[in-house]
């Protein structure tokens, strides 16, 4: 009896088939296949395959030499032949109507199952012409809307020129608040990251205290200064303000904030004119996107916070902190400008 030869299988293809048999939102076909690869890579005959997954031998052999032809892409099913589904340009008037438009009874937005009811069709032909016609009845985007100050240009124009043309033995400050980050605990372990599995956490938690996390993001050159405090008001924010100034003697500060109402309170506008090296530049109206800092949140969310457990307050802070330092010593640049297209009309 000849020797049965080995499949031969990179280690790349042995855990992607690994992953597809193990995942539970995986097609039925799809892990079915996987698993007659993985029998095979292993040594199982054809008998023994049969028995194991109870498919016919036909299946087993077509699918073995849809791998050894094609590899993983071959145990996808081909594309079918066919005319394609065609609608007349009334049901699709009638769909696209429903979808466009606010549905009544309480309801904010449609859903495909609803569209289909109310039409009379199923779901899959409602889904096949919303795609048609690249409708998301499902989705929302948000955008920024115009800015009602009048002062917003000279405003802009202020803030980008300090971005793009700083003056000389300046330095440029973003400073902003990231407030109300709650220490949450959760009532059960965390589950770690498995293959197939994502990190899983239980909807149930603790609260175990808040904070506000005040935050400077020195622009050309990418560093962060940042404290924690309990409360979010004019002393804090002034107390960090004094600390900045400390910090970077001999540079004039222009420190860009929004028009939060502890930046404009008396004692801190007070206290920046009594002083020759700093200078507060507020955001237009409804422009806090102006501010860089906004974009360094936005990746301390990602990095810490999105999914995070803390047994305690302090805790909490800690991490915050050794973020801080970690960013500083590693990642601290100044953000590139990426766009390269035509300001948008208003």
């Amino acid at each position: 009896m000849a020797k049965r030869q080995p499949l031969e299988i990179s280690e790349e293809e042995l855990l992607e088939l690994e992953t597809i048999s193990r995942s539970s939102k995986a097609e039925k076909r799809m892990v079915e296949r996987s698993k007659i690869i993985l029998l095979w890579q292993s040594g199982s005959s054809f008998a023994q395959t049969q028995a194991i997954l109870g498919v016919s031998q036909m299946v087993v052999n077509k699918w073995r030499k849809r791998f050894i032809k094609y590899r993983i892409e071959g145990l996808r099913d081909a594309p079918r032949s066919g005319k394609p589904p065609v609608f007349s340009a009334a049901t699709k008037a009638t769909v696209i109507k429903l979808a466009t438009r606010k549905p009544k009874d309480g309801y904010t937005s449609w859903s495909q199952r609803r569209i289909a009811k109310e039409v009379g069709m199923s779901q899959g032909k409602v889904q096949q012409i919303l795609k048609q016609a690249d409708l998301k009845p499902h989705k929302v985007d948000y955008w920024c809307g115009k800015s009602t100050d009048v002062e917003f240009e000279n405003k802009m124009l202020n803030i980008v020129g300090l971005y793009m043309n700083p003056p000389e033995n300046a330095l440029v400050l973003s400073v902003d608040e990231k407030t109300q980050i709650q220490a949450l605990d959760r009532t059960q372990p965390l589950l770690p990251l498995k293959t197939g599995r994502p990190k899983r956490l239980t909807s149930t938690y603790k609260r175990n205290g808040t904070v506000a996390l005040l935050a400077a993001l020195s622009v050309h050159k990418g560093e962060v200064t940042a404290r924690t405090v309990d409360k979010n008001n004019a002393q804090n924010f002034l107390l960090f303000l004094k600390d900045l100034y400390r910090k970077y003697p001999g540079k004039h500060l222009h420190v860009i904030v929004d028009n939060l109402t502890v930046h404009k309170h008396k004692m801190v506008v007070q206290w920046v004119t009594s002083k020759r090296r700093m200078t507060l530049h507020y955001t237009p109206t409804y422009s806090s996107w102006l501010n860089q800092i906004e974009i360094w949140f936005n990746i301390l969310t990602k990095d810490v916070l999105k999914g995070g457990v803390w047994k305690s307050k302090k805790q909490l802070v800690d991490q915050l902190m050794e973020y801080v330092k970690t960013y500083n010593e590693q990642r601290a640049k100044p953000f590139k400008w990426t766009y390269t297209g035509q300001p948008l009309a208003i």
